[in-house]
């Protein structure tokens, strides 16, 4: 058993303070019977002593009804034995023994006590003291314990390439003799990249898992300190440590914290994380070589890390671990949704289709929420409407129910909400329309939810013509309706404005300026992101593309102005039943989008009314409103 040597320095002090208390109180308490000299002669000459005990200058006695008294001798009288002789007191005599508390030995051992004591606890002071600013500089690196969750590639999917590319790493370090034979060489490095939540740590996690070989994984600030040569020291000691235990694996999450370029920032070439990253250098392809000990690192900014760390011999492999496509979003919901009870209406599949863009950290927190929804319904499994309630949350956030809006906000909103799903219908190249609703999410009023048919990797400047006319529809929708706009559409302006400015300046789709990038971004930034961008064209270039921007923008809301114009009577009806309903999908949205819905129900009203027009129908939304 480890013995606290603090505790038990206390705890002796503590008693000895205890036991002198109790000496001094017992000392003190003898003299609570305590009278003079004088009272004393006193009482022998009135007869009232009864008997005596004399120990050097104490004398100790009783009277004759039975009081105990004691008297300190204030210098030697002689004619005391005469006095007690002559009244007729008993004396007694002895020899003085002190306290056990007042013996030499005592009070060496209390002084040698204290001493030690406090001996020992300066002494372990000053040892904690040095073996911390000795600690200092170890790797902060941890193992795998054996009780941690263990996980395989079978655990990881939608990332099948970044697997077989970190299967030939494991396989090296189960059976080195099959690659040696051909000459082969293990990669000193592999790095990850991607996005957040693709998979990066899980990867790594899965690696350690298959490898079944010492895993020391740390993150990147962890060598970073503000003491200077901190951070390569525990480099240094890092790979002292898997040196030691090789055929081993080292994993450095967010590597850019200590990998990032040299000499962009403000402390020059001397800095702390530059000697940290140079000392990573050199145990990575050194003179010394690492044997069996294979680096892996994640990240999701490479843009900024040093050309040094990205040279073949360092980090040899790169493994690109991006947003899952259709299919791996099918394999990654079907590993959450293992071990969890689903009704028999759940299709993995549809779910896939209607989660674009989604990353597998997306796809994870999507059951989770999935799940929790079902407990909050008491039931007894995860329905699809579960599910599909999740992903509206994932994508615009919770439902704010509590927020009460106004009949004519209301309206408002389900005018503009329609007008953006009746344009998105009516431009060829947009994606269809999966979802209207007037429910505030997050920080929405409502949402128009479009989902592709399939993933698509690049985009035509047609689609991108179609997007803006869809995100100006609400703005027109509101025109069009009430004569006057709101700020309601200040999010679909933003994205408007951006993507026709990235049309014209990144993709070189603007016919006045030509197939030509304009502005450059800067990489080196003192904090490693692209704050500022450089402009490389003249005034008159500038003004040709803000013209080119506004004709863009001016064209797709005038393409949306066309579409609603036309379909005045459509928009009425879609805005009716939003304001009835307040959500609008499957089959009920594609026949009022296509035009074919010819009955109107009335919230406030019993009755059902058949209407064969569109124009009983606005008759039923204005009396509705």
């Amino acid at each position: 058993m480890k013995i606290n040597i603090k505790k038990l320095a206390l705890f002796s002090l503590i008693a000895v303070l205890l036991l002198l208390f109790a000496a001094n109180f017992r000392a003190a308490k003898k003299h609570d019977n305590r009278i003079t000299y004088t009272q004393f002669v006193a009482s022998i000459s009135k007869d009232k002593v009864d008997q005596v005990k004399i120990v050097k200058d104490e004398i100790r006695g009783t009277t004759r009804d039975g009081k105990e008294f004691l008297v300190i001798m204030p210098f030697e009288d002689g004619r005391l034995p005469q006095m007690l002789e002559q009244h007729g007191v008993n004396v007694e005599g002895a020899r003085q023994q002190a306290g056990w508390w007042e013996t030499p030995l005592f009070q060496m051992f209390l002084f040698v006590g204290v001493f030690a004591i406090l001996w020992l606890f300066i002494i372990r002071q000053a040892q904690n003291s040095n073996s911390q600013a000795m600690m200092f500089g170890r790797s902060r690196a941890k193992t795998l314990a054996e009780n941690w969750e263990k996980v395989t590639f079978d655990d990881v999917a939608g990332v099948e390439e970044a697997k077989q590319e970190l299967r030939e790493v494991v396989d090296f370090l189960k059976d080195r003799q099959k690659f040696q034979a051909l000459g082969a060489k293990i990669p000193k490095g592999v790095l990850l990249l991607g996005p957040p939540g693709c998979g990066k740590t899980l990867l790594s996690r899965a690696v350690a898992g298959e490898a079944e070989v010492p895993f020391f994984y740390i993150s990147g600030s962890d060598f970073v300190e503000m003491f200077v040569g901190v951070g390569a020291s525990r480099v240094r000691d890092l790979f002292n440590q898997a040196k030691e235990k090789a055929p081993c694996i080292i994993f450095i999450d967010e590597i850019d914290a200590v990998g990032r370029q040299r000499g962009t920032g403000l402390g020059g070439g001397h800095d702390e994380r530059e000697q940290t990253l140079n000392q990573l250098l050199v145990e990575m392809d050194g003179f010394d070589a690492n044997l069996g000990v294979v680096l892996v690192a994640a990240t999701n900014r490479p843009d900024v890390l040093d050309p040094a760390l990205l040279r073949p011999g360092r980090f040899d492999r790169r493994v690109i671990v991006d947003n899952p496509d259709v299919v791996g979003r099918n394999g990654i919901l079907k590993v959450h949704v293992k071990g969890k009870p689903m009704a028999e209406d759940v299709d993995l599949e549809v779910l896939a289709r209607r989660t674009p863009g989604f990353s597998g950290a997306d796809l994870a927190n999507l059951v989770n929420e999935a799940a929790l929804l079902a407990a909050r319904r008491d039931r007894a499994d995860i329905s699809m409407a579960e599910l599909e309630a999740s992903i509206d949350k994932v994508i615009a956030g919770p439902e704010r129910k509590s927020r009460l809006i106004n009949e004519r906000e209301r309206e408002i909103i389900a005018f503009h909400e329609a007008g953006h799903a009746l344009v998105a219908k009516q431009m060829p190249t947009a994606d269809p329309v999966h979802k209207i609703s007037i429910l505030p999410r997050g920080m929405a009023l409502g949402y128009t939810m479009q989902l592709p048919v399939e993933d698509t990797y690049l985009t035509a400047k047609t689609h991108l013509k179609d997007q803006i006319a869809v995100l100006l529809g609400g703005r027109v929708a509101e025109t069009l309706r009430f004569d006057d706009v709101t700020t309601g559409a200040q999010n679909d302006l933003e994205r408007a404005t951006a993507i026709a400015r990235q049309m014209v300046c990144a993709f070189g789709m603007s016919d006045e300026l030509g197939p030509v990038t304009f502005g450059r971004k800067q990489g080196q930034v003192f904090l490693g992101r692209d704050l500022v961008e450089e402009r490389n064209y003249s005034e008159e270039v500038a003004r040709k593309i803000d013209a080119e921007v506004k004709s863009l923008l001016l064209e797709g809301y005038e393409r949306a102005n066309t579409v609603l114009a036309k379909e005045k009577d459509l928009l009425a009806l879609i805005s009716a039943q939003l304001l009835e309903k307040e959500t609008l999908e499957g089959e009920l949205l594609e026949e009022l989008l296509d035009g074919r819905y010819v009955s109107v129900s009335v919230s406030d009203s019993a009755d059902t009314v058949e209407a064969g027009t569109v124009e009983a129908a606005e008759a039923m939304h204005e009396e509705n409103s």
